[in-house]
């Protein structure tokens, strides 16, 4: 029979083979996981975008002309027909002496084209008496057969003649006086013509918001300088600069959301993609061609009140949906050999499952095939588990 030592011995041997066994075992890898939910898949294209008014209008100087301090500021609202800006046409520069000299020469030349019309209106009038004297007289001798009929005739043509001849001649003494107001407005004084210049106002031609003052303060501008700009904030749209590749999967009627704009999201629906692209550089350096797509707020402008234009915003575009889709995270899937698998759990045991993948997004997936709704799967799964690994959840 064994003694009391050799007992010891052994105790003390199975102690050290049992520590042995647990140190070099492997140890159960803590992991986090999902459960796979049965619900709606959005596909959708993501990307940046920015806030827009549909109607924008710029109100211009007419003329060249001296702006009043500007009364009204960002913000404000404007009927139609109210008064936005007072101008005063600046008043005509002054002549210098050769200018003034050159103008004296064309006021002369102008005065004697006058008094040379004049002469030709009344050497017309008097071809106009005579010619009317002749046929009077041409008349009687036909009445009494003394001329022949041909004669009259040509009295009268004359007649004719010579009264286009005196509304001709008028018409040249009409034009050398314009043309002699004209050279006598030339040498006007300055302070004569600044009498005549009074202040007008321009009017606002729609109803909405002051959006930008580009000059508040007062200012000589020239003609077509602009004034300010004006909009309705509740008529806004939004622009997103998809690439081409995405565009061409976004199509007017598809349903939009929009996002981190500082509010709750806003539904939306794509109006328009436009038609041309342009290159863009993106951050990297990388030549991108991309297309403007055009996205109504479908949303009451209630919600929206406090986005204003040129606010930056995330557009989601939904270009599929699927019901009753089953979903898991896009955080679980990994390549296995030419498809896709994940880790679902089995007690404390991770199993390899490989999956069919319908479609993805940005965080889900759908799945057609390998996995049903309430299975537990293991999300981003560390590179030391394998299939069969004990696994620990990890709690958040």
């Amino acid at each position: 029979m064994p003694s009391k030592t050799t007992w010891t011995l052994i105790a003390a041997a199975t102690a050290a083979v049992a520590a042995l066994a647990w140190a070099f075992s492997p140890r159960a890898i803590e992991v986090e996981t999902a459960t796979v939910t049965q619900g709606r898949f959005e596909q959708f294209i993501e990307e940046d975008g920015r806030t827009r008014l549909k109607e924008r209008y710029t109100i211009s100087a007419p003329v060249a002309a001296r702006l009043s301090r500007m009364v009204l500021r960002e913000g404000d609202r404007v009927a139609a027909g109210d008064t936005v800006a007072v101008l005063t046409p600046l008043m005509s520069p002054m002549v210098d002496e050769r200018s003034r000299r050159e103008a004296d020469a064309r006021l002369k030349a102008a005065t004697a084209g006058v008094e040379r019309a004049a002469a030709r209106v009344q050497r017309a009038d008097v071809s106009l008496q005579e010619a009317w004297l002749e046929l009077q007289r041409t008349g009687q001798l036909a009445q009494e057969g003394f001329v022949s009929p041909s004669r009259l005739d040509t009295a009268r043509l004359a007649v004719t003649a010579a009264r286009r001849e005196l509304d001709i001649a008028s018409a040249e003494h009409e034009v050398a006086r314009q043309e002699q107001a004209q050279t006598s407005a030339a040498l006007m004084p300055a302070a004569a013509s600044a009498k005549g210049t009074r202040p007008f106002a321009v009017q606002s031609p729609v109803s909405g918001v002051v959006l930008r003052v580009p000059q508040p303060s007062e200012a000589t501008i020239a003609a077509g300088a602009a004034l300010l700009d004006i909009g309705d904030p509740a008529n806004m749209e939004v622009v997103s600069e998809l690439l081409t590749a995405d565009a061409v999967q976004a199509q007017p009627g598809y349903r939009a959301v929009i996002e981190r704009w500082g509010g709750p999201p806003l539904e939306g629906r794509v109006r328009r993609v436009e038609p041309a692209a342009f290159t863009k550089v993106s951050a990297l350096g990388i030549e991108e061609q991309r297309v403007n797509v055009l996205i109504d707020i479908t949303t009451p402008p209630e919600t929206w009140r406090t986005m204003g234009d040129g606010f930056r915003v995330r557009v989601r575009i939904v270009t599929a949906r699927t019901e009753q889709a089953v979903l898991v995270p896009v955080g679980a899937l990994f390549p296995q050999g030419a498809g896709m698998a994940v880790y679902r759990l089995d007690g404390r045991k991770a199993r390899l499952q490989t999956v069919e993948v319908a479609a993805r997004n940005a965080t889900m997936a759908s799945v057609r095939k390998g996995l049903a709704p309430g299975q537990a799967v293991v999300v981003y799964p560390p590179a030391a588990l394998a299939d069969g690994r004990t696994i620990q959840v990890r709690t958040p």
